[in-house]
């Protein structure tokens, strides 16, 4: 895979166009080291306020600390997600692994040894993945969407003295499904023209599926591509539903969904586009966001789906707020500035927001209670390449404990083919 070689810069379609069709790279294109700089040193998003308060008390007693590094893939990382007792790791040679996200157990024990290769099928780089009970999706470069069965199993340890459970993950499905590839075959209408006028069922992903997300109540699946489509898929029978054509004018690299259903995309076009659905129950556009000046990467909400943030190869992370009147209507209330090159990942928990970017470096963002400027409380380093991926997650254990901090533990993983666990500590006052 090509991400090794080209990791800064972000993948657009006209860019494509000019590539071969061999899928076996990742479309990702550095700029020359002359842009760089230049674009470094320059403000990010000048007309744009910057949300980014003076250090306050609370960011100076800011406690964090690098618990682990776990080694065990041999290719960059690209995706990365949790569930109640693991974090799982998708890498750009089709691995995906698994170590326990105790971060008592991991410092304790060998980091590399508790990594648990699931699959290898599958010789597609892993663009992005979601857990769902016991089912976990991953959306590949091949433009398939696979789903993969936790099953428990009865089995013996080394020393064959007790009996532990081991997961084995299946896979049962590979999206579109035959039967759904196979029912659009006989109509004409069922056809959309894509590249050198090859004609495809509209069911299908014709070029990387890049991003993935769920609705709040586990009923759909929703898969972004960088085709310029998004797609809706039922999760009781993996059936798709709809298809959103040319929803962007280029590639769309991110997708989240809101707990009301209000769907968001972000597009190499540097738009955010904001979906919901209709009467019929058919997703039509209600608002479209413009104000970065390059690819958007990432977009993640906050819980009650209240405030977006959305980051670019333009080193800023935008802040959008709903407005009061009752819409869907997003506004801009500001950015978040810090990071020297592109942003890669967001991911939102509680007030915190954490960033990973093309600096090698992941930062650590909180939100003023009834405010609107957030303060920097961390710069994460310790990578040796492009952050391509995190998750986040409250360090449970340390509230059992009965610290008199909020702890959470963040996931990091990179192109230098290592995860990071971190620990943020904020004093409660």
């Amino acid at each position: 895979m090509g991400l090794v070689h080209c990791p800064f810069c972000c993948y657009t379609q006209n860019q494509h166009h000019k590539q071969t069709d061999s899928h076996s790279h990742d479309h990702l294109h550095s700029e020359p080291s002359s842009t760089s700089s230049s674009l470094s040193s320059q403000p990010s998003l000048p007309s744009v306020p910057s949300l980014t308060s003076q250090p306050s008390q609370q960011s100076q007693t800011t406690h964090h600390k690098l618990i682990t590094t776990i080694n065990g893939h041999s290719s960059p990382i690209s995706s990365l997600t949790l569930n109640s007792k693991f974090v799982y790791s998708g890498s750009s040679n089709s691995e995906i692994r698994r170590c326990s996200n105790d971060p008592y157990a991991l410092q304790t024990s060998n980091s590399t040894n508790n990594l648990v290769s699931i699959s290898s099928r599958s010789k597609s780089s892993i663009k992005s993945m979601v857990i769902l009970n016991d089912m976990l999706f991953s959306a590949h470069q091949d433009h398939k969407i696979r789903v993969w069965r936790i099953e428990t199993e009865k089995g013996s340890d080394d020393n064959n003295n007790t009996k532990q459970d081991q997961k084995l993950f299946k896979c049962i499905a590979t999206l579109p499904t035959f039967n759904d590839r196979f029912s659009k075959l006989f109509l004409s209408k069922n056809y959309i023209e894509a590249r050198r006028h090859k004609k495809f069922t509209w069911v299908n992903h014709i070029d990387a599926v890049s991003s993935l997300a769920l609705s709040k109540d586990g009923f759909f699946l929703y898969s972004a591509s960088w085709d310029r489509t998004f797609k809706i898929w039922r999760v009781s029978d993996y059936k798709c539903l709809e298809s959103l054509k040319n929803a962007h004018e280029d590639a769309i690299n991110a997708i989240v969904v809101s707990s009301d259903g209000v769907v968001y995309t972000g597009s190499a076009d540097k738009k955010i586009k904001i979906w919901k659905k209709n009467e019929n129950k058919k997703h039509f556009l209600i608002g479209t966001l413009e104000k970065h000046r390059s690819s958007v990467n990432a977009l993640a909400l906050n819980k009650d789906g209240s405030i977006l943030y959305s980051g670019a190869c333009d080193r800023s992370i935008l802040v959008w707020e709903k407005c009061n009147s009752g819409n869907e209507t997003m506004v801009l209330v500001g950015a978040l500035r810090g990071h020297s090159k592109a942003i890669l990942c967001l991911v939102v928990v509680d007030e915190l927001v954490c960033s990973g970017s093309a600096d090698y470096s992941v930062r650590i963002w909180k939100r003023g209670i009834g405010e609107k400027n957030y303060a920097c409380l961390a710069v994460l380093q310790g990578h040796r390449k492009p952050v391509k991926c995190l998750a986040m997650e409250v360090d449970s254990k340390s509230r059992e404990n009965g610290d008199d901090c909020s702890s959470y533990l963040v996931y990091s993983g990179a192109l230098d083919c290592d995860i990071k666990v971190w620990q943020i500590r904020i004093p409660l006052f």
